[in-house]
């Protein structure tokens, strides 16, 4: 738990130059992930919040220009969510934060070390039997 802490705390840090926060970050790595984009409602399970909370993040997302909402094409009731070209680019930019952020914890373990954490978290969390 004190690694993941640690692991978290790096990454909210590495995001503070573009001023977003890990619930943002999370919604655009996710949101990333879908190239026809995605409903509000699907972010929220995603992310596992209510869909409220996703409005407000969405909300804060929309206003920086990193996302965009669309009328769904299959019921225009229904909105879609995609990233724009300036999301798309935040995200590459995070991600690569995020990895120099984990490498920096990480810094201190050899390099069999580091196998063999990944190996024991790989199983752990289920990945593989």
């Amino acid at each position: 738990m004190a690694l993941a802490r640690r692991v978290r705390r790096e990454h909210a840090e590495s995001l503070a130059e573009w001023d977003v926060t890990p619930s943002q970050a999370r919604a655009l790595r996710v949101l990333s992930s879908r190239d026809e984009g995605m409903r509000p409602s699907a972010l929220a399970d995603e992310l596992r919040i209510a869909p409220r909370s996703a409005t407000d993040v969405v909300d804060g997302l929309e206003a920086r220009g990193w996302v965009s909402r669309a009328a769904d094409p299959s019921d225009r009731r229904a909105t879609v969510l995609s990233l724009t070209t300036d999301g798309r680019e935040l995200v590459e930019r995070i991600e690569g934060v995020r990895r120099l952020a984990s490498e920096r914890v990480l810094d201190v373990l050899t390099d069999a070390q580091r196998r063999t954490l990944h190996e024991i978290l790989t199983v752990v969390v289920g990945e593989r039997q």
